[in-house]
């Protein structure tokens, strides 16, 4: 028996109804919205840990989720973004021991998922970073001394976020989501082509913001990719204390959108993935969240005891699916990375290092009054008072 036909009230409802973009882009790719909507069964990976290209008849890609190999081209100047990435990562930690800089969280062993973050968003879109994510803010084109001055403590955040389509780093979990969704909100009531990339740690999603944002940007349809890098730890809570999920990438059908996981040390799958995502934010059938695995092979923090939560040989078995290695010897086999161009890199790298050291070097005249000047165009009473009390007691120090 066929179904009626609608007809008056229930046509109309019928019309208006808003489309799911991933119910439309599930016949794109030929599978139902549920097998669109749910990841891989197994994280997506293009090169195995010892820089070996995996034959397409062992990656385990079903329909919808198969993704090419980016070309050499690509890989070059992502690996040079990765090796940068790594010198500053290691020379910040030496800032840190010297008394340089203030703090400093350390993405050493996750820098793939940051290099590829920055390198897949076009000139008008957004990233939205976490305080570990300097990395990916550098690859997006802003001067490591600009951003490496908001960990000595600059109060002005060290670079313009407007300039680069970078928002500023800042320590409160998962706010950034909130942020990301607002601007892609923005950008599609003014009909502009922008996605927003929103990047966060598996521990904020254990955060309320992280429902909101990811709830409101799939009942509007928004376009944002949600990145979670998971590094099996929030600080020193381990993955099995936040979440019985099959992966944090299930999470994304429980909101109505299209889900990944992607091997986070693998910078070729890294650029695929997201670059395809982005891409579909573009054409309307985002939001998407994918999660990426990966690993924090050094403290949380200075601040930070590590040995006091996991095992060393836990952190070994990491460092041989280093993302730096696994890259270097595919271009290396593949003869894109000969002696003479790993030379280069490396030159550039240390000199990137040394300069951020010699700036570090440098002390900056810092006003105390700035600690009251900034909080509201017109001072309150008690910022009046608290400036003129510190002011007297700084001066009788000088005297």
């Amino acid at each position: 028996m066929s179904e009626p036909t609608p007809t008056g009230e229930s046509a109309a409802r019928e019309k208006s109804s808003p489309v799911n973009p991933a119910v439309e882009a599930s016949k794109n790719f030929g599978i139902t919205p549920e097998q669109y909507m749910l990841p891989a069964s197994s994280e997506i990976r293009l090169l195995n840990p010892d820089g070996t290209a995996v034959p397409k008849s062992e990656q385990g890609q079903e329909p919808g989720h198969e993704y090419p190999m980016p070309d050499d081209a690509r890989l070059l100047d992502a690996y040079e973004k990765l090796v940068v990435g790594r010198r500053i990562n290691d020379q910040n930690m030496a800032l840190v021991r010297q008394g340089r800089m203030a703090v400093y969280p350390s993405s050493h062993g996750q820098e793939a998922c940051q290099v590829a973050a920055a390198l897949c968003l076009e000139d008008d879109d957004w990233l939205f970073p976490t305080y570990r994510d300097s990395v990916a803010v550098m690859s997006r084109g802003v001067d490591p001394l600009e951003v490496m001055s908001t960990y000595r403590g600059d109060w002005h955040g060290g670079y313009d976020p407007k300039k680069y389509k970078v928002s500023v780093q800042a320590t409160p979990l998962t706010t950034q989501l909130l942020h990301a969704v607002g601007v892609a909100h923005a950008a599609k009531l003014r009909g502009e082509n922008t996605v927003t990339l929103a990047m966060c740690g598996d521990g904020a999603t254990s955060e309320g913001d992280f429902h909101e944002a990811l709830n409101f940007a799939a009942v509007f349809q928004l376009p944002v990719l949600f990145l979670v890098q998971n590094n099996g730890y929030a600080i020193s809570v381990p993955l099995s204390s936040q979440t019985r999920a099959p992966s944090l990438a299930h999470k994304g059908v429980g909101y109505g959108m299209a889900s990944e996981r992607v091997d986070g040390n693998d910078l070729a799958a890294l650029l695929s993935v997201l670059g395809r995502g982005i891409e579909l934010c573009r054409q309307g059938g985002g939001p998407l969240l994918v999660e990426a695995m990966t690993y924090r092979m050094q403290a949380h923090t200075n601040a930070d005891d590590d040995t006091r939560y996991r095992e060393r040989d836990e952190v070994s078995e990491w460092v041989a699916k280093d993302p730096i290695t696994r890259m270097q010897r595919y271009l290396t086999d593949q003869g894109a990375l000969d002696d003479d161009a790993s030379e280069r890199i490396s030159d550039h790298a240390e000199a990137m290092a040394k300069r951020l050291r010699e700036a570090m070097a440098d002390k900056p005249e810092l006003d105390p009054q700035d600690l009251f000047r900034f909080v509201f165009h017109e001072p309150t009473p008690q910022l009046r008072e608290q400036g003129a009390r510190l002011a007297d007691e700084l001066s009788r120090e000088e005297a």
